[in-house]
């Protein structure tokens, strides 16, 4: 159902308020230059610094810049079944055509607690919904066997796979079938998940070259091997750069570099440390986008 390169958006602010003007403008970019899909409100999007409001406004707004141009997937993720729930009701609402939904963080639950947190989202909101495994950030990883149950469900329709291990990615396919979604939740390894039999990726280096990142997953989607290689070692030292400091703060650094929004965060992110600012100028520059 989601396919291709799909942009994890970063939300713009000004003066301590969401840059509506500025992530208008980061939309229809994004999709003019070849983007398969858009995500409000994950990680990239400093949802986690978002109020409800705000949250709620991004989606919304979101959905009416896209215009269903591309499909919209909007993060409706958290460590409360309860919040999640009402997050993802608002996103079907709102006229969103999926749901981003990471496992629960901070509270560690058992498998069987996250197979029932998914499960619960599931039935009770109608919207396809794609399962965020990123154990990095939450501290439990959502094992293949799990998946493999929550597969089953019609609403749960994939995973954005931030496990960064291939052997459990393959057993994901194997267990879940080639209906189910598989998108890269790490930039770099997107080639390497597509060319075991994944769908794409949910990018976040996508903010920056959205064109490059889409050529390098069509081309392998049509199965132009020699094509998605070459930008994938083109870009290769963009993704070095992307990832020195802590998702986002490099991708907004750089678009503000680009002037396409305020280098403004909310904390406990903080702007880059000089030297890490300069390494990412150096590459912006080498790769000739400013």
């Amino acid at each position: 159902m989601f396919k291709g390169s799909i942009v994890a958006l970063l939300t713009p602010f000004k003066d301590g308020e969401v840059d509506e003007r500025a992530f208008t403008d980061l939309i229809n970019w994004v999709i003019e230059s070849g983007s398969d899909g858009v995500v409000p409100c994950g990680t990239t999007g400093e949802s986690a610094t978002l109020t409800h409001a705000e949250h709620h406004r991004v989606v919304e707004l979101c959905v009416e810049v896209v215009n269903k141009r591309v499909p919209v997937i909007a993060g409706t993720g958290s460590n409360s079944t309860t919040e999640a729930i009402g997050l993802t009701r608002h996103a079907a609402a709102a006229g969103a055509d999926g749901a981003l939904l990471l496992s629960p963080y901070y509270n560690k639950p058992t498998q069987e607690g996250l197979y029932r947190h998914f499960m619960a989202i599931a039935d009770e909101v109608e919207i396809p919904q794609v399962v965020y495994n990123i154990p990095g950030r939450t501290a439990v990883e959502i094992l293949p066997a799990t998946m493999a149950r929550l597969a089953v469900h019609p609403n749960i329709v994939g995973v954005k796979d931030a496990v960064g291990n291939l052997q459990k990615t393959t057993d994901v396919i194997s267990q879940c079938g080639p209906e189910f979604a598989i998108l890269s939740g790490d930039d770099p390894l997107t080639l390497p998940m597509m060319a075991i039999g994944g769908h794409g990726v949910i990018t976040a280096t996508a903010n920056v070259i959205p064109g490059r990142m889409a050529a390098m997953v069509r081309a392998a989607m049509e199965g132009d091997w020699v094509e998605a290689r070459r930008v994938h070692y083109e870009m290769a030292p963009l993704w070095e750069a992307m990832f020195l400091e802590t998702n986002p703060i490099p991708v907004k650094t750089a678009c503000a570099m680009m002037g396409k929004m305020e280098e403004e965060f909310r904390l406990p992110l903080c702007p880059m440390a000089n030297m890490n600012r300069e390494k990412l100028q150096m590459a912006l520059k080498k790769a000739e986008i400013i």
